[in-house]
């Protein structure tokens, strides 16, 4: 029995006995969500280790962070490092992404370095088998192929498979049609394009759908359906291929649901700031309330370099529309793959991005530390704004390199002109009086 069949019939299972007390809510209210779709655990059975992941209605807003290898920087360390530092820096999820490389034992490595939930694009297995092992082109993949790659994920334990169901033949001519700029900007996407171009074939993951469903059911993994039509740029945003790809989507979630297979759908991409709550009530609406995965949103084109803060502004907006999960983006978003630093950087703009969205929310808690944090600040008590801090060891870095040591006293923006020590005194001055 699968999470959302046990959900569906009422029973509470360990498994959501165990998310629940993580997320600090009731397991029934966790079950019922399940059981209408507004909620997904994410946690292969496969899996030795690994905390199970909530994702959805009612629920602090998660963080995903990218990271893997390519062909140019084959390093299982540094992916490794990366998953280490992604996690200490608040990620609640890590995909590995890689191509280049030993990429099985990096996923592996991966999986077995942390117990963050783990996902992954399966499609990239399939296409570096059949260039590397095979010795022939991606788009001369098997239908074969693809499904074997995606037995090979969840049987190493991956929690949330991407599979870009939604790219048809349709949907392409209705890009075409559009006149996109950017055309297809996944590397999941723009491979199943490709492959349906040279083949004259509908995409294997729509057309075999339901083999799709029978082989992730065993594994109790959670489906993401990709957004293979995501905008790359503000011009393409919200067209009528993106649409026509979350329609399909939708229709794919309630056939998923009907299998007992947990649901969540990713998102744009590149959306001005106007069209992104649109966005999100249409996924809401057209997907009937599956958890949205978005990436981004990044609300400019123009800021490489700074794309983690483009993506920061999008997703608090998209993330206090009703986004449940966050995909961060680095520094070198659009220029390299991302340093350890970029990492870390990604997310923490991502991370404060879905609190301040939390707050919008009324996410239980998330008022309370930046009530806290306010009190302190208001004493002066350096220590207490640490260990509130979203990033306590930057803080603290900072406020050492300032120069000042005194465990009560002001910062080097105003010193002895300190507002608060002004107000502080002149209350010590009334309670004396």
């Amino acid at each position: 029995m699968t999470t959302l069949e046990a959900a569906r019939q009422g029973l509470i299972t360990d498994l959501m006995r165990q998310a629940a007390t993580h997320e600090g809510i009731e397991p029934e209210l966790l079950r019922a969500r399940i059981a209408d779709g507004t909620a997904i655990i994410c946690k292969n059975r496969k899996r030795q280790n690994g905390t199970p992941l909530a994702v959805g209605k009612g629920m602090r807003t998660k963080i995903n962070a990218n990271i893997g290898t390519s062909k140019d920087d084959t390093s299982i360390d540094k992916e490794l490092e990366k998953a280490r530092v992604a996690v200490t820096a608040g990620a609640d999820a890590i995909m590995d992404l890689s191509t280049g490389g030993p990429v099985d034992e990096i996923r592996r490595a991966i999986i077995a370095e942390t117990e963050a939930c783990i996902g992954s694009v399966p499609l990239y297995q399939a296409a570096l088998d059949a260039v590397n092992r095979q010795k022939k082109a991606i788009v001369d993949m098997t239908v074969e192929d693809i499904f074997a790659g995606i037995i090979k994920h969840l049987d190493d334990g991956v929690d949330f498979i991407t599979v870009h169901c939604g790219v048809t033949r349709a949907t392409v001519e209705r890009m075409d049609r559009e006149g996109r700029i950017m055309d297809v900007v996944s590397r999941g996407g723009s491979f199943t394009v490709e492959w349906m171009a040279h083949n004259q074939a509908e995409n294997p993951l729509f057309e075999h759908y339901d083999r799709l469903l029978e082989i992730v059911k065993p594994y109790d993994a959670v489906l993401s359906l990709g957004d293979g039509f995501r905008p790359g740029c503000l011009a393409d945003a919200t067209d009528r291929a993106q649409i026509h790809e979350l329609i399909l989507l939708g229709e794919l979630t309630q056939r998923a649901w009907e299998a007992g297979i947990q649901v969540m759908i990713e998102g744009p991409g590149h959306v001005p700031l106007n069209q992104i709550e649109a966005n999100i009530q249409l996924q809401k609406r057209l997907c009937h309330g599956a958890p949205f995965y978005v990436l981004g949103p990044l609300v400019t084109d123009i800021a490489p370099g700074y794309d983690h803060i483009t993506c920061a502004i999008g997703g608090t907006l998209a993330a206090a529309a009703g986004a449940d999960f966050l995909c961060y983006v680095t520094p070198s978003e659009h220029l390299r793959l991302p340093t350890v630093e970029d990492v870390h950087e990604g997310v923490m703009a991502s991370r404060i991005a879905a609190h301040a969205a939390d707050i919008v929310k009324n996410v239980p808690g998330a008022i309370d530390k930046d009530i806290a944090m306010a009190r302190c600040r208001k004493e002066l008590d350096w220590e207490g704004q640490f260990a509130l801090a979203l990033d306590p060891e930057k803080a603290r870095r900072l406020r050492a390199e300032s120069g000042v040591d005194e465990e009560h006293g002001a910062c080097t923006m105003c010193g002895e002109f300190c507002a608060y020590k002004v107000m502080n005194d002149r209350r010590a001055k009334q309670a004396n009086s």
